[in-house]
Formats: structure tokens, C-alpha cells, sequence
């Protein structure tokens, strides 16, 4: 698989230094599209210029939102076996249909190989990174991934009549956080209930509480 993966995503640039020396090699940490809320309880990753499809990539990924970590490698894994699919909603141009796509409510899917061992990679790099944390991996989940499209790769291909087209790869970023559950807030006993601003307006709303 290509380009490349990794938790904290080191490149060559302007910032800080690494090394000592006159052959000391400046490099800088990557950024994420958005920052976790609560940092100590999430573990990221992302890969870099990956060598397989933006469109079938951003697929998966929006398929795992939400998902646990154990639920969303199974779910993978399946896809391998073609037991399970990857739903097709918005890159669904000329996708076949296939019944195992009801689950998701939809009926054009897809079993992209390439997208998903690239996505079972970063995943177990977060899983890694959430160990050396120190967090509960039964209780993480993905609380965010994101697929942007990466520089093309150029190529040619020849055409009748000596002309020369185009012939572009289409690689990707993805980055992903995953973060533990918190525990759920029960409901304060004999509360006031909250009314709608429909029934306020119309006058129908009960009487709060004393």
C-alpha cells in the first residue's frame, strides 16, 4: 500500500527541529481538520497520499462514523470475505445494486478491497496510539474520520490517430480519532418537562411542575 501512515504524521518542513548537528532535519507535526474535545481520551491517526480510490475511500469511511472499534474492523473484515457491503451514496454513478446494501437502507453498493485494507491500517495505528495512552479499547469509537483527495498521479495513454490523453490516479488523506465513551447522565428525578416553542406558542403546553 502506498503513501504513508502514521499517529502524529512528522513531514520535512519548517518548525521544530529533530536531530543535532549541521545535518539536523526540521520537520513539523501534521494537522488534523478539527481538534478532539476532550484530547486526553482520544487517540488519532491519518494516512497520507494512499494509493487507492478517493471516491471508494470516502465511501467506507462515511459507512464507519459512529461505529466501536472492534464493531467497525469486523465489519471490514466482512466486506473482504463479500459478506457484507459498503453503501454507495453520493459516488453512486454507474454502482450496481446488490441486496446486501438493505442493511444500510440504500441499494447500490460495493466491496472495495484497497479502500478497506487501507482503512483497517489506520485503524489499528489509532488502536495503537489508544494503548499508549492508556484508554479502554472496548470503549472506543470513531468519533471522527474524514477523506480529502490527494495531488494526482500523472500518466498517458495513447489514442487513435497519434493523440495522447490524460490517464490520472486518484489517491487520498484520511484521518481518523477515536475516543471513549463517557458515561451517560441519568435523569434528575421529578424535573421540570421542557415544552416545545410550538405548543408555548399555541397555548397547549402543560403547566411546569412546582
Amino acid at each position: 500500500m502506498g503513501g504513508w501512515v502514521g499517529g502524529t504524521g512528522w513531514k520535512r518542513g519548517e518548525g521544530s527541529v529533530r536531530g543535532a548537528g549541521s545535518g539536523e532535519e526540521r520537520v513539523t507535526m501534521t494537522k488534523y481538520s478539527k481538534e478532539p474535545e476532550n484530547g486526553e481520551r482520544t487517540a488519532k491517526a491519518r494516512g497520507g497520499d494512499l494509493r487507492c480510490s478517493f471516491k471508494n475511500t470516502r465511501e467506507t469511511a462515511m459507512a464507519l462514523r459512529g461505529m466501536g472499534l472492534e464493531q467497525a474492523k469486523k465489519y471490514l473484515n466482512q466486506v473482504l470475505k463479500h459478506e457484507r457491503c459498503i453503501p454507495f451514496r453520493r459516488y453512486n454513478g454507474h454502482v450496481g445494486r446488490t441486496a446486501q446494501a438493505k442493511e444500510w437502507k440504500t441499494t447500490q453498493g460495493r466491496w472495495p478491497k484497497k479502500s478497506c485494507e487501507a482503512v483497517l491500517n489506520i485503524l489499528s495505528n489509532a488502536e495503537s496510539n489508544a494503548e499508549a495512552k492508556g484508554l479502554d479499547v472496548e470503549k472506543l469509537f470513531i468519533s471522527h474520520v474524514q477523506v480529502n483527495q490527494a495531488v494526482k498521479g500523472r500518466r498517458r495513454t495513447f489514442r487513435a490517430h497519434g493523440r495522447i490523453n490524460p490517464f490520472m490516479s486518484h489517491p487520498c488523506h484520511v484521518e481518523l480519532m477515536l475516543s471513549e465513551k463517557g458515561e451517560g447522565v441519568a435523569r434528575a428525578a421529578g424535573g421540570a418537562q421542557r415544552s416545545s416553542k410550538k405548543k408555548l406558542r399555541s397555548g397547549t403546553a402543560m403547566p411546569a411542575l412546582e
